[in-house]
């Protein structure tokens, strides 16, 4: 593996409102591009990726439910939802020349495999990328909590969660300009202070497994390599 690449495993969480790109609903070839080329890039310096995707793009769980839908029936459905988003991206990257799986956690194996920890393993021996689909398969669990899941599951030395914003604020910078970001923070501040980039179960989980979150923006080219070679870019939360 080449020196600049400081993790060898890592697992990239995408939430499903940055397939959207400029749209309000949907996925965007655009972003499914520019993501396969992001991740093509990373494959090339030897490093071993596992991807997590939401479904806000599609249908979130948690705002079916509080529009009277049953939650658990919600979060079905959007279970379902980042299958289709995970097929999508593992048609970009198959494109790419990134070969790529889909497991998911809910058996479907007429368009993807089931999940299972070994198979996982086995692929990545394969130079595969994985892509982990359908959550955690049980309703109540976010995707931010399958990712930290997954991420232990394969070993991963780092979880990166992309977003729209440069990492952790003391609040929403997309709506309040006086929004304090922060360049590092442990996981018990994340959840003293309530802030909203985990849910406390996905931050619990990698508390007490000493997992290492990297938040970081990933509107801005050239910030995933950044993040894989250990410099400064969004947010770092760890013991």
């Amino acid at each position: 593996m080449p020196s600049d690449a400081k993790y060898k495993r890592v697992l990239l969480k995408f939430s499903g409102e940055a397939l959207m790109g400029d749209a309000q609903f949907g996925i965007s070839n655009d972003v499914l591009s520019y993501l396969s080329d992001e991740v093509r890039e990373l494959r090339s310096m030897g490093v071993e990726i596992g991807i997590v995707i939401g479904a806000g793009n599609i249908f979130r769980g948690v705002s079916g439910a509080s529009a009277g839908m049953d939650r658990a029936a919600a979060d079905n459905m959007g279970m379902l939802a980042t299958v289709m988003n995970s097929l999508a991206l593992k048609d970009a990257l198959d494109q790419n020349n990134v070969p790529t799986v889909v497991l998911s956690a809910i058996s479907m194996t007429t368009v993807c495999e089931s999940f299972s920890r070994r198979l996982a393993l086995e692929h990545f021996k394969k130079g595969n990328t994985v892509i982990f689909a359908a959550g955690t398969g049980n309703p109540y669990f976010t995707t931010d909590t399958a990712a930290v899941l997954r991420g232990l599951e394969i070993n991963a030395d780092i979880i990166c969660k992309a977003t729209r914003v440069e990492g952790v604020y003391d609040k929403d910078p997309l709506i309040d300009e006086s929004a304090v970001k922060f360049d590092r923070l442990n996981y018990s501040e994340i959840l003293q202070r309530r802030l909203k980039v985990m849910d406390s179960a996905a931050v619990s989980l990698a508390m007490d497994n000493n997992k290492t979150i990297l938040v970081f923006n990933m509107n801005i080219p050239g910030n995933f390599k950044k993040a894989i070679c250990g410099e400064k870019v969004g947010t770092i939360i760890s013991d």
